[in-house]
């Protein structure tokens, strides 16, 4: 299945199983959201309203729409993620490139059946890689670069799987307590939940991680600082499960993934949803 790559945001966009009709639209949609919210371009919106030239009042309701969409998820998760720098600027990065790679989606959705979408560590699918064939999705050890852990195999509901971590671009995390994870990827059935979690889990602690898988509703594979491995029980069976470290062309390796080689998996607490594990490092 042909690879279309192109480079947005920072980061790289891969797309499997897109024509270049639709690769074109997709790098459109994505140009359209850079335009707006990226504070690296003085003459975007965002730019504007840190500055102080443009009153957040006054700027386009789609704007002021994805801040309070970015406000109601730091109310969710207690917040550990936040639409705010330390020195106040807002900024929506943490929501807007998971908005992309949404709508994105929306304009693979309307010309294919079958398609993956990865860029900078975010991935969302939609229907298998070849018949009876999942799309799967590697998460690598943020320690050594080139082994797979890991293997996420996206089926039924869940579409999306998002990686935060410091392992490739450092401490770029606004963190609110000591570093208890240096990276967590997070299964769930959109990429914006998917992409929002992973960030509040590297943000956050340990609590945090727990009051984010209390419900369920998503999976999520955490490394923390001290070594340890936590996982949900959907996906501890993504490290069980985990292939040898060698190239596979039917493996997309997110950009900010997984830790240590032989996580061994403890019994899940009574009263948590999330499993605790020991995984010293070699």
């Amino acid at each position: 299945m042909t690879v279309r790559t192109f480079e947005t945001m920072g980061t790289v966009v891969s797309l499997r199983g897109a024509t270049p009709e639709m690769a074109a639209g997709v790098r459109a949609v994505f140009a359209d959201h850079d335009r707006r919210y990226s504070l690296y371009d003085p003459s975007s919106v965002l730019s504007r309203v840190a500055d102080g030239s443009l009153r957040l009042a006054d700027a386009p309701a789609e704007v002021r729409d994805v801040y309070a969409l970015a406000l109601d998820w730091r109310q969710r998760t207690g917040g550990a993620f936040t639409p705010h720098r330390p020195d106040g600027v807002i900024d929506l990065s943490g929501v807007v490139k998971a908005l992309a790679i949404r709508d994105a989606g929306a304009v693979l959705d309307g010309a294919a059946d079958d398609w993956m979408i990865s860029a900078g560590g975010d991935v969302l699918v939609r229907g298998q890689h070849r018949p009876d064939t999942p799309w799967s999705v590697g998460i690598v050890d943020p320690a050594r670069r080139d082994t797979v852990v890991g293997i996420v195999r996206l089926t039924g509901s869940r579409r999306a799987v998002a990686t935060s971590g410091t392992a490739e671009r450092g401490e770029h995390i606004w963190r609110r307590t000591t570093p208890a994870f240096v990276q967590a990827s997070v299964i769930a059935d959109d990429i914006v939940t998917a992409d929002v979690l992973a960030t509040a889990v590297v943000a956050g602690d340990e609590d945090d991680l727990r009051r984010i898988t209390g419900d369920g509703s998503v999976d999520v594979l955490a490394f923390g600082a001290d070594g340890r491995v936590w996982a949900t029980p959907g996906a501890a069976g993504t490290v069980q499960g985990a292939a040898p470290s060698h190239h596979d062309p039917d493996i997309e390796p997110p950009s900010d993934p997984g830790s240590t080689s032989q996580p061994w998996f403890e019994t899940p607490a009574r009263d948590s949803a999330t499993t605790r594990a020991h995984a010293p490092r070699a």
